[in-house]
């Protein structure tokens, strides 16, 4: 039996459950398809990051920027439901050469309109008490944010049922149906289903979901680690707090393991601790020097952690591109199907920021951004034949 839709939403992570959100609001007539379970992969494995702090001014900081006002505006009304916090984030170096690279870093950003403010060693205590005074100097962001990220695509799915959305799990999309060399709907596990259009929204598998399309997107795996520790006293730590190296370690492409600690508190006076990269495939080994080189990072940044208790510990797997841009819109090289994917760590951020600039551009409407630095095609061909054979 074949079903029809407008568009076809191949996974139900956060960027697939905004893109069938704002499809529906659109009036499209949405199909949303996810081979597990909703919020299955790497939106169910990280901390829910809304940053603008971590991205070099660009294309990237203009999506994040373009984002964070969908989700402050148009989602406004539904911030509750997924828990979104103005947190703040606080970015330190003990190191004169690192304080230089966040003054120059801020001076850039702050003239494309992001506000930061400098903050010297001395104040740094009035933002977090507990922080190491061997910090030497600080660049302070209040609109870095976060989100619970489950919840954020639970809900935004929710709402796009509630205008019509289908949403089927544990349904595998095998193939895609085609009129010449145009996409015109997916063969899944459950069946045909028709559509004008189909999102490519699966993640770090979407580059082997391009591949059944007979197109390439240089889509790997990159593995991180995160441990949470036992309740400690409230507002231990006030802000999301990280050593400014973090952000050398997010433009790397380097293979091997690199950790930098990213700390900051919840609600319930846990603490999370991050990060760590690396690029080994789906390789799900737990790994405890991993785990035990993140807490030693993280204590020496805030030493009261060094007597608490990690009560648990989880990874996930990011979509990471090797230019370290997401890849969205439309794919000329297969007429009728789109990507939303390679946001690697940044998904939950860019997730409002990215479905809305893909509907805009599939239904015509005026674009709010620029989706050409993005662009599928714009990968060369040594890069995808990489992505082939790491992948």
């Amino acid at each position: 039996m074949t079903i029809g839709a407008d568009v076809v939403v191949i996974g139900a992570g956060a960027v697939g459950a905004a893109c069938a959100y704002f499809a529906s609001a659109a009036g499209l007539r949405v199909h949303v398809v996810e081979r597990g379970p909703i919020v299955a992969g790497t939106s169910s494995a990280c901390e829910g990051n809304l940053l603008v702090s971590d991205k070099e001014a660009g294309p990237e900081l203009d999506l994040a920027r373009y984002s964070r006002e969908v989700f402050t505006g148009e989602l406004a009304p539904f911030a509750r439901l997924w828990e979104f916090e103005h947190k703040g984030g606080l970015v330190v170096t003990r190191t004169p050469r690192g304080a230089e690279a966040l003054t120059a870093r801020a001076r850039e950003q702050r003239e494309t309109g992001i506000e930061v403010t400098d903050v010297v060693g001395a104040d740094l205590a009035d933002y977090e008490p507990h922080l190491s005074p061997a910090m030497l100097a600080g660049a302070y962001y209040p609109e870095d944010s976060q989100v619970q990220p489950m919840l954020l695509a639970a809900h935004l799915l929710r709402l796009a049922r509630e205008r019509g959305a289908i949403v089927s799990t544990h349904t595998e999309v095998h193939g895609f149906r085609r009129r010449g060399d145009a996409v015109n709907g997916v063969r899944t596990s459950r069946g045909d289903i028709d559509a004008a259009a189909v999102i490519n929204a699966a993640g770090t598998w979407a580059g082997r979901v391009a591949e059944l399309a007979g197109v390439a997107v240089p889509v790997l795996p990159r593995k991180g680690f995160v441990l949470v520790t036992e309740p400690l006293p409230p507002r231990t730590i006030r802000h999301k707090v990280y050593d400014g190296e973090y952000v050398a370690n997010v433009l790397s492409s380097e293979e091997g393991l690199q950790t930098s600690p990213v700390v900051e508190g919840t609600d319930a006076g846990t603490v999370l601790i991050g990060s760590s990269r690396e690029r080994v495939g789906f390789d799900r080994t737990v790994s405890l020097p991993v785990m035990a080189r993140m807490a030693t990072q993280a204590a020496a940044l805030f030493p009261r952690l060094a007597s608490a208790r990690i009560m648990r510990s989880y990874f996930g797997f990011r979509p990471y591109c090797p230019d370290h841009l997401p890849v969205i819109g439309a794919d000329p090289r297969a007429p009728g199907l789109w990507h939303a994917t390679g946001h690697e760590g940044a998904g939950i951020g860019l997730s409002a920021g990215t479905a809305k600039a893909l509907v805009a551009a599939l239904t015509g409407a005026p674009a709010a951004i620029d989706l050409t630095p993005f662009a599928p095609e714009r990968f060369g061909d040594n890069v995808i034949r990489e992505a082939a054979h790491v992948g």
